[in-house]
């Protein structure tokens, strides 16, 4: 089980106060006010409780307390159309409704310590990036949750008190109308090549790509020298893109003919969606960054939360699977779609500690410096 190195924890303690201090305007720490200093909360007291059971009587128990309490809080970065997927099958299966908060990751992050601040926590179970259930860890407002689902997820996906969902997944893509299958890059270094100077686009915040990826190269022997120049090739000629998701629908337009590291998830949307756009067969490894669910250990619908927890990682991982993500567990039956490939997970820890680090020296490659 992955767990926050001791000097991981004091670089997130930094950020949330960071977090803390911008979103409330005082002096103040991202603990104070926090659930559970102390003694168990009631929804830790539960949890517990539940983790005693599994199978059918686990699930039964859950619904019937869920029910009981009517609705459940969720804050959540997935995108639009996942969240309302979400939402309409989750109320389809049980009698709870669900009220959303859906923003990005970073305001997310934000309201949370905005309302531990202030003792006004309002979330049952929130689901979002890595580094923000991160720093929530370390503010110490989650709970452990423990379950038979929880186990079917990958090591790499079970952190200390949340646990991943699914998976950003960092790989090459092109426009078919514009590339050829030929044509199309077999591997990262292929990106150097000047063949794409003014047909490639960078996204301007993939600095977790360019740290994973800078990690892989000197994996495998290349000198900072060597990096620097391949970083520098693939910088000559490309256009920065802000946002994957606009700059899949650039993509699809034939603005650029090759976007170096969309998420695979919204290339593979756009293509079923009849758009020119493929990344098949994958360059090798690929990267994947995770995001997952944690449980507020002051949540006020507890029973409603863990039967969420429980059931995003059953019915939901198929229900994401559907729509082309990258999920945790691989539903039953169904294909891996990285089963042929080398998949490298994202260094979380190490973003967390340096994540100035990578992000000024992305920044600086975008804007002509020579990165790392």
């Amino acid at each position: 089980m992955m767990k926050l190195t001791r000097t991981g924890a004091v670089a997130i303690a930094a950020f949330t106060t960071s977090v803390v201090l911008a979103g409330c305007g005082g002096a103040g720490t991202a603990s104070a006010g926090a659930a559970g200093a102390g003694e168990p909360t009631e929804a830790e007291a539960f949890y517990e409780e539940m983790a005693a059971l599994s199978g059918t009587e686990r699930r039964e128990a859950l619904v019937e307390a869920a029910e009981e309490e009517g609705q459940l809080a969720l804050y959540t970065s997935m995108t639009s159309d996942i969240t309302a997927a979400v939402e309409e099958e989750f109320e389809k299966a049980f009698d709870i409704k669900i009220e959303v908060y859906r923003a990005g990751s970073s305001d997310v992050l934000t309201k949370i310590a905005q309302e531990v601040k202030g003792n006004s926590a309002s979330a049952d179970v929130v689901e979002t990036n890595a580094l923000e259930l991160l720093a929530l860890n370390q503010m110490g407002v989650l709970a452990e949750y423990a379950g038979e689902r929880r186990d079917m997820v990958g090591e790499e996906g079970q952190y200390e008190t949340w646990t991943a969902t699914r998976y950003n997944v960092f790989s090459p893509s092109w426009n078919t109308d514009l590339v050829s299958a030929d044509e199309a890059p077999k591997s990262w270094e292929e990106l150097a090549d000047p063949k794409w100077d003014g047909r490639l686009a960078l996204e301007l915040e993939d600095y977790d790509w360019f740290m994973a990826l800078h990690q892989y190269w000197e994996e495998q022997g290349k000198s900072q020298e060597e990096i620097d120049q391949l970083f520098g090739d693939i910088r000559d000629g490309a256009e920065v893109q802000k946002g994957h998701t606009a700059m899949a629908d650039q993509h699809q337009a034939g603005a650029f003919d090759v976007a170096a590291s969309n998420y695979t998830y919204i290339v593979e949307q756009k293509k079923r969606d009849g758009a020119p756009l493929d990344y098949l067969p994958l360059v090798d490894p690929v990267f994947a960054r995770a995001n997952g669910f944690g449980l507020l250990k002051s949540a006020a619908h507890p029973a409603a939360a863990m039967l969420f927890a429980d059931w995003l990682l059953e019915e939901g991982q198929q229900l994401m699977f559907d729509r082309g993500l990258i999920v945790a567990i691989v539903p039953e039956g169904a294909d891996d779609p990285m089963a042929d490939v080398e998949v490298r997970y994202v260094d979380n820890i190490e973003l967390a500690e340096n994540s100035d680090k990578w992000d000024e020296a992305y920044q600086e490659l975008l804007q002509g410096g020579g990165g790392q």
